[in-house]
């Protein structure tokens, strides 16, 4: 539970830093700007390694799958929808209702709500001996691919963005490129894996990829450059890597305390509220004006409601297993975590901003304090169920 609650407070930690740090240090505020964007895409890059590496599929039974990956990608897509709805009829005024630019942004700042972060519960459920049952399994499964999922949807949600240009095509290329690698050569190598080393990756993936970034501004501007996010091409170097279990109390600290960091640095990369509320640039949702507190707090609470309700699809499913088993497993995949921060940093890249973004954030914030709550009730329901 701690882990969760640190989540929570080093975000807003973060989201406090990134009110007051531009009135304090002016205009040399940039540079560590600069510096936190560079950080968060290595940090992102080394949990989406980790992510790869947990994704572990039986070829010869991938019939089986199947049903499973369709529960997960309407488990994910039912909040990102029902958000992407709120966002659009509750903060945006009815002349921007069927703004295509509107739904664009909308769609992918509320993508934050599909993915499950299931670490916590997999470890609950671990000491309760549970490893063998079909909810710690079909958990499992759900979580990872509800993540894959989301990085795959990602994709055309980043290329709605860019628009009908020459980078379309070759993220295009680039993405069916790496799926292809990834299924191809899945844990085909074997790699060093204790944390420095798969931090030693994060960095490259990140390096590579800003520098296709940087070659591409140079010869085409800034408006043209080609901008490939770390979430695919870490989360794919993570498949092929041959698993190696580093279970030890100094690598699980030092991996914590790297989540810890990237929660920092989102909270950290927020732009000002009050900049937000009067910002007229490039992003409608940041262009809008903020809302009072209290009324942010009333979003907070109906877009956390919302983000859960999405959650409980798989009570719709296995209807061979009893309600209080699909219970569980619904409840279980309301934990939210570091994947879904890493969708909000890349919807700031876009200039998504204003009331949406702050909304989200603090959604997030919300979730992670009452993952104790949802760990509880998962509990109990799995011992009902299970009790001897």
């Amino acid at each position: 539970m701690k882990k969760v609650l640190s989540f929570s407070v080093m975000l807003m930690v973060g989201l406090l830093l990134s009110q007051l740090l531009p009135d304090v240090m002016g205009t040399s505020y940039i540079s560590l700007a600069h510096v936190v964007y560079m950080l968060l895409g290595i940090c992102l890059s080394f949990i989406m390694i980790n992510v790869g590496r947990e994704f572990e599929l039986d070829k010869s039974n991938l019939i089986s799958y199947g049903k499973d990956y369709c529960v997960a990608m309407l488990a994910a897509a039912a909040p990102w929808i029902l958000i992407a709805i709120y966002y659009i009829f509750f903060l945006l005024p009815p002349d921007l209702w069927n703004s295509g630019t509107a739904w664009k942004e909308t769609l992918l700042l509320s993508r934050f709500a599909a993915p499950t972060s299931a670490g916590i519960l997999f470890s609950m459920l671990a000491a309760l001996g549970l490893q063998q049952r079909w909810i710690y399994k079909k958990i499992q499964v759900l979580a990872i691919f509800d993540d894959l999922d989301t990085i795959i949807l990602m994709i055309p949600l980043q290329i709605a963005m860019i628009g009908l240009q020459w980078q379309m095509g070759a993220i295009l290329v680039i993405v069916f490129g790496l799926l292809y690698i990834g299924w191809t050569k899945m844990s085909r190598y074997s790699m060093r894996q204790e944390w420095w080393a798969i931090l030693c990756y994060a960095f490259l993936i990140f390096s590579i990829t800003h520098l296709i970034h940087i070659v591409t501004k140079h010869f085409f501007g800034a408006e043209d450059a080609l901008h490939i996010e770390v979430l695919l091409p870490a989360f794919v170097f993570g498949m092929v890597i041959k698993r190696e279990h580093h279970d030890s109390k100094k690598e699980e600290r030092i991996t914590t305390a790297i989540s810890l960091f990237f929660m920092l640095l989102v909270g950290m990369s927020m732009p000002q509220i009050s900049a937000s509320a009067s910002n007229t640039g490039q992003s409608i949702m940041a262009s809008q004006p903020m809302p009072s507190w209290g009324v942010i707090a009333l979003h907070v609470l109906a877009v956390t409601l919302l983000s859960n309700i999405g959650k409980l699809v798989p009570m719709l499913f296995y209807r061979n297993h009893s309600i209080k088993e699909r219970l569980a497993l619904s409840i279980g995949m309301f934990t939210r975590g570091e994947v879904g921060a890493g969708v909000i940093f890349i919807a700031l890249s876009y200039n998504i901003g204003g009331a949406a973004l702050l909304i989200s954030v603090l959604t997030l914030v919300l979730n992670l304090i009452l993952t104790g709550g949802f760990v509880l009730l998962v509990k109990r329901l799995a011992l009902s169920v299970y009790k001897d």
